[in-house]
This record gives structure tokens, sequence and C-alpha cells, in this order.
């Protein structure tokens, strides 16, 4: 009789205790931004508008925060380096949080220690992805001059937050 009370009290308690743990709120958790197939389609429609408006012919990259690929598309007649490029540009940008042109910059004014950064890429044309201050993902583009190709990433980043 007080074994079947006992089991009736565990019983209960544990019940409780499940009933409880499903109102655990879930914003204990973290949560992570990232970029999913409708937005890389937003900013490579964008991107590629912009490289016909500047009659360019350009590969395009887009990586996620780490640097892995989430799309590429060499344009028509570019070159095979801009396939390599392109995901240079966007790797660096996602993984330093910084545009690619940053490091562009500090080997133009001297800094060779940029050249052994690893997974940096000192051309112009990568662009980091913000969200809520976060780096999210990174785009990139290559085959024309590098200030265009930064412009066409840069359109791609503003039609996904809808500058």
């Amino acid at each position: 009789m007080q074994r079947t009370a006992s089991m009736i009290r565990m019983s209960k308690l544990v019940t409780l205790l499940l009933v409880l743990a499903t109102f655990v709120p879930a914003a204990d958790l973290p949560t992570k931004k990232f970029l999913n197939l409708g937005a890389i389609k937003t900013m490579v429609a964008a991107a590629e508008a912009e490289a016909q408006t500047r009659n360019v012919r350009v590969s395009i990259c887009i990586v996620d925060d780490t640097g892995n690929l989430l799309f590429f598309q060499r344009g028509d007649g570019t070159g095979f380096n801009t396939i390599e490029f392109a995901q240079r540009k966007a790797r660096h940008a996602a993984l330093y949080g910084r545009p690619s042109k940053d490091s562009a910059d500090q080997l133009k004014n001297g800094n060779l220690q940029v050249l052994a950064y690893p997974n940096a890429f000192p051309n112009q044309g990568g662009l980091p992805i913000k969200v809520d201050g976060q780096t999210v993902g990174a785009i990139a583009a290559s085959g024309a001059a590098s200030e265009v190709d930064e412009a066409i990433a840069q359109a791609g980043i503003d039609a996904l937050l809808k500058k």
C-alpha cells in the first residue's frame, strides 16, 4: 500500500516536471540568423541586374558566415580566374567581417603582413552581409574592375536589406 502511494507520488512529480519543462521559453536558447535560399536568390537577382546595367560580365559568389560556399555562378564569357577570385573575396569578407578592400588598402599602404593572414585576399569586391550587427555571410563579384565588382556585390546586399 505504501509502495503504491509512493509510486503515485513519483508519477505525479514526473508529470509535473514534464509539464513545467514544456514551458521553458525558447528565448533561453541562442538564435542565429542565416542566409536561406530566398535571401540568396534576392541578392543574386539584384547583383545580376547591376552587372547588366553596367554592361559587365562577372562571376558571383555567396558564402555563409564560415566562408563555405552557398552559391556560385560564373557569368558568360568571364575568365576562369574569376571562379577563384570571387570565392576568395567572399570568403575573406565572411571570415574577417569586413570588405576585402580593407586588406587591399592595407597592402597598398605597405602592410605586407596582410599576405600572411589565413584566407585573406587583398582584392576589392567582397562584402560581408551583416544583419543586426552580425556577419551572416558574404557576397562577392569578380570579372570587372574591382570597384565595379564591389558595387555589384553591394547591390545584392542592398536588395536583401531593402535599402
